[in-house]
């Protein structure tokens, strides 16, 4: 009907009998009812059904509606596009077959949970997704209920948060290893001071000691101990990326041939070793002694997994991975074009919880004494400090496989240098050593004057100082610590270099790369060797620098 202003109005009429007092049907009378409002509000109705699906469709959350037993009864083409599935290989599946991993959760449990209105608000748990990969997900659920109030089923929606706990695990694996690295900061520097006083004492015995006397495998003894606790310090240093490097233009293949011989020796004849090297294979920016070091502690990690003996099998190539690529996705990880190395064993393998804790600072499934639980992690501080990444995939039963992405470049290969060995004596000339350890520099001391070195001693920067203005004669190199107490050997040099331009300057320390740099001493070309050392090799760095052979 129209009323009088024009407006359309909804109205419903109801018709009934008149009657006159006698009972007898008179006439008939209607009445109608405006229901105006009622359409309008079905009308709105239906326009908030629509918004409330097109939000649920497009928002970039996870959405699904489930009925008491766990059936899909709604999903958003979010959920589909994570997981690969069509729509109509979803509607009507239970979720628990679907998409929650076997053994996590119980289809019953969910329909008790309904029945007594106890599902979870918020919650999180990982998807599986059509090919079988993993998408953590953070849910708000919501219990639905009929006209009655009784429950019927759970509305959810869910945030995928994979990223997030990704870089959470990331940000946590780089605390333990900064915690550590701390730790091996603060240990390295009397550790190394100890191990260049046990092993310079020990080569002395050794040299002096016949084959045949008694008393030289006692020397070997120590000796040996010394070596491992050395290599111990610099695992240390390795993992915590605090290890002083010298990355340089490397072919990882000719590193792989070069290593081969010695690889089958320390995985034995039970054996077998494959290399499959692609050429040409692109070059990468590392340590090469570091990069030894990775291969070694995978091989060795693949001998004990193979305790029955088994195949090893490492190979090399070139990828190109964008945004995109399943291993761009990885931990760290990022697109660009990389060299990758596959250490793969046909050993026991892992299950997923010790795959996740492999690269833990002392973590090993290996018995009392047999493993330090610092191979792997030496190996993921090498891999992190070289630019890379490490991929790990493990069956129980079947084996292990561990891919390393290095960053390729665009370099020719710099050739090693190949210099005559310098004769290791010295021809008298005269080095002031300066060190604040006496132990250290009586060894250092001894040493020097074995090579035929005149050696004028001090124990601090003043001390020195005062040393070197009574001193008459020329001084032809200063072996200094770097670290001591008041001034400190960069300051020294400066100092002394002031007075005596043509003096030789050799640092020495026993602390980690990060401290050693903010005395701003590790630079390319800067003279520096490293604690523990040994009397030849001290001999060999000044023979060197004096010859201005070596930085």
């Amino acid at each position: 009907m129209t009323t009088r202003d024009g407006r359309t109005k909804w109205a419903s009429a109801t018709w009934g009998p008149i009657r006159d007092e006698a009972g007898r049907q008179i006439g008939v009378q209607g009445s109608e009812r405006d229901i105006t409002d009622r359409k309008l509000a079905d009308v709105a109705l239906r326009e908030s059904e629509r918004r409330f699906r097109e939000m649920l469709e497009t928002t970039h959350l996870v959405s699904a509606m489930l009925d008491q037993s766990g059936n899909i009864t709604f999903c958003n083409d979010f959920l589909l596009r994570l997981t690969g599935w069509k729509r109509d290989e979803v509607m009507g599946r239970n979720w628990c077959d679907l998409f929650i991993p076997p053994g996590q959760y119980d289809k019953q449990l969910f329909s008790t949970q309904v029945s007594d209105r106890a599902v979870p608000p918020h919650h999180e748990n990982e998807i599986i997704t059509k090919t079988g990969g993993r998408r953590m997900i953070s849910w708000n659920n919501t219990i639905l209920f009929d006209a009655a109030r009784n429950p019927i089923g759970v509305a959810t929606i869910g945030e995928d948060v994979s990223e997030r706990i990704r870089l959470e695990n990331e940000v946590r694996q780089a605390q333990k290893l900064e915690s550590v690295g701390r730790l091996a900061g603060g240990v390295a520097h009397d550790f190394n001071n100890l191990l260049t006083v046990i092993n310079g004492y020990s080569d002395f015995l050794l040299k002096q000691l016949k084959t045949s006397d008694p008393l030289r495998s006692y020397a070997e003894q120590i000796r040996n101990a010394g070596d491992r606790a050395a290599s111990l310090t610099k695992q240390l240093l390795a993992f915590s990326r605090k290890q002083i490097i010298e990355p340089r233009v490397l072919d990882l293949n000719a590193t792989i041939r070069e290593s081969t011989p010695m690889l089958q020796r320390l995985i034995g004849e039970d054996m077998v070793l494959e290399t499959h090297l692609f050429a040409p294979l692109g070059q990468v920016m590392a340590d090469p002694d570091q990069i030894h070091q990775v291969i070694m502690n995978l091989v060795v990690n693949a001998r004990d997994a193979m305790p029955d003996g088994g195949k090893l099998d490492i190979q090399t190539g070139n990828v190109d991975l964008d945004a995109t690529s399943s291993a761009a996705m990885h931990d760290g990880a990022a697109p660009g074009r990389f060299v990758l190395m596959t250490v793969t064993d046909t050993g026991h393998g892992m299950d997923e919880a010790t795959r996740q804790r492999i690269f833990e600072p002392f973590f090993t499934t290996k018995e009392i004494g047999r493993g330090t639980g610092l191979g792997l992690a030496t190996v993921y501080g090498i891999i992190r400090q070289s630019g890379g990444w490490i991929d790990v995939s493990s069956e129980v039963g079947i084996g292990t496989s561990f891919k390393i992405y290095l960053p390729r470049i665009d370099a020719s290969r710099v050739p090693e240098e190949h210099k005559i060995a310098a004769a290791t004596g010295g021809a008298g000339e005269t080095v002031l050593l300066v060190e604040d350890q006496e132990a250290v520099r009586s060894l250092a001391g001894a040493a020097l004057k074995q090579y035929g070195y005149r050696v004028i001693e001090a124990s601090d920067g003043d001390e020195a100082i005062a040393v070197a203005e009574q001193y008459l004669g020329e001084i032809h190199l200063l072996l200094t610590d770097v670290v001591m107490p008041g001034m400190d050997g960069k300051d020294l040099s400066k100092r002394l270099k002031k007075v005596r331009p043509n003096l030789k300057v050799l640092f020495t320390s026993g602390y980690t790369a990060d401290v050693i740099a903010h005395r701003g001493v590790v630079e390319r070309g800067v003279p520096f060797l490293h604690k523990p050392f040994s009397p030849e090799e001290l001999a060999v760095k000044i023979r060197d620098v004096l010859a201005d052979l070596g930085g």
